[in-house]
């Protein structure tokens, strides 16, 4: 369907009045599809010295737009079609420059730029419809050649659009890398130089702490004993830890004393085991630091007249000697052992109080309790008014427990403990020793396999470590 425009064209003269229009056409203007030509126009312009200029748009035989001055009364001038105005070029001679341009000029290009306008704006829709189109630029150049140009390259509708987008996937799928890295890691191989590696492989990650060299499976039973096994534990890595008997324990400290480990020795890396963990619990440097001076922790030691009341002696020397107010409770006897004498009388150079009498004891609570009162050895102590009053003490203060090396009782204990230390290997303790630590008091290895125990030490970086149920 063809379109019409109509134009009008008015020819005045100078001064603009009514009675200067010569004369008035109303020119009608095909649309794009039309093959009709503008009707003749001519127009009159004012000039900078007031003298009419007249514009005469003709077409001549190259197709080039030639623009002259004339006076008023010219005749009117052909008027090219307006598509083609994209293909031709406008010469402008000396003279013509001293006036402005005319209404046709004007209008003429304001055509032709909201055409490439809308050529342009076509072009972006596209280009957003289609993403992998390029974008065009915008021609913000004022020379008319150059304009002329853009609107060669860029102002032309596109016919053919397609309508899919490039399958970079498929184009994708299309190469096989794994392929050509397995290719080229075997000519590497061949060829002697260093392998880059398949992509699918993963370099393993260590921790700071991991050995990365290849080492031997893992053994987590390194510990076998000659008997059958009541109770077995396990460390935090994982390492088994089987029970012994009482008889196989008494054997070992006595195979070990015999080489060398003698009682005080014994006793002296008990203590110091043991007052490393009672340090801990107590808080450790949050606690025992200069700023708490003022309050002091409280430590009751309940000890009877044996091996292991010396060991709890000797857990308080150390205690006292890291600014720990110690409080050794142990019953009056006619005759002590040598080793219990020797521990009293280096506690006694520290600032710990010695006290033999319940009723010295403290009425408040403390903040921990060593339980050091049982021995397998002298059971009948646990019938003494001195052992039930320290029982019923201990239960009444409500204070934590821990006990140092606690024997195996077929009835229930007295005093039950939060946590339990034992020596070397653990006893196969129930449920009253609460938590079971391990501590290490220095027997050697072949001292554990001359009383048949295949033994791997499971201690570490560590001399006491938890030990959980298995």
């Amino acid at each position: 369907m063809r379109q019409t425009r109509h134009l009008l064209v008015i020819s005045i003269g100078y001064p603009t009045r009514a009675g200067d229009i010569t004369e008035l056409k109303i020119l009608e203007i095909p649309g794009p599809g039309g093959n009709q030509h503008f009707g003749d126009v001519h127009q009159t312009e004012l000039g900078p010295s007031g003298v009419g200029c007249q514009v005469g748009i003709s077409q001549n035989g190259t197709g080039k737009l030639v623009k002259k001055p004339t006076s008023s009364s010219s005749a009117p001038q052909n008027i090219p079609k307006r598509t083609d105005v994209k293909s031709q070029d406008v010469a402008v001679s000396p003279q013509q420059q001293q006036c402005s341009k005319s209404y046709v000029d004007r209008h003429m290009e304001s055509l032709s730029q909201s055409k490439s306008f809308r050529r342009r704006h076509n072009s972006w829709s596209s280009s957003s419809r289609h993403p992998n189109q390029a974008t065009p630029k915008k021609s913000g150049l004022k020379n008319g050649q150059m304009k002329n140009k853009d609107d060669e390259c860029f102002g032309d509708d596109i016919e053919e659009i397609p309508d899919t987008d490039f399958d970079f996937e498929g184009n994708l799928a299309l190469f096989d890398k794994a392929a050509v890295f397995e290719e080229i890691d075997t000519y590497e191989r061949r060829s002697g130089t260093r392998s880059r590696g398949i992509p699918n492989e993963r370099p393993t990650r260590y921790r700071h702490d991991e050995n990365i060299l290849e080492s031997e499976p893992i053994v987590y039973r390194r510990i076998t004993v000659p008997h059958n096994v009541s109770k077995e534990f396990c460390t935090d890595s994982g390492l088994v830890v089987p029970s012994v008997s009482y008889e196989l324990h008494k054997k070992l400290l006595s195979v070990a004393e015999k080489h060398g480990l003698t009682l005080e020795r014994r006793l002296e890396m008990t203590g110091v085991c043991a007052s490393q963990m009672a340090l801990t619990l107590l808080g450790g440097p949050n606690r025992l630091n200069p700023k708490n001076v003022h309050q002091r922790p409280t430590v009751a030691l309940l000890c009877g007249p044996h091996v292991k009341g010396a060991q709890g002696i000797s857990c308080g020397r150390h205690l006292a000697n890291h600014d720990v107010q110690v409080i050794l409770f142990l019953p009056n006897f006619v005759k002590m052992l040598e080793s219990i004498t020797n521990e009293l009388s280096l506690f006694s150079k520290t600032q710990g109080q010695q006290v033999s009498s319940l009723k010295d004891l403290p009425t408040s609570p403390v903040d921990l309790v060593i339980n050091c009162l049982d021995c397998p050895e002298n059971v009948f102590l646990r019938d003494q008014p001195w052992y039930k009053a320290a029982v019923a003490w201990a239960n009444q203060n409500r204070a934590p427990v821990l006990s140092i090396d606690p024997p195996v009782h077929e009835v229930e204990q007295g005093i039950d403990a939060k946590w339990s230390l034992a020596l070397g290997l653990p006893l196969p303790l129930g449920e009253h020793a609460g938590r079971i630590y391990l501590c290490d008091i220095g027997i050697p290895q072949q001292v554990f396999q001359e009383v048949g125990i295949n033994y791997h030490s499971p201690f570490g970086c560590k001399f006491v470590i938890p030990l959980h149920s298995a």
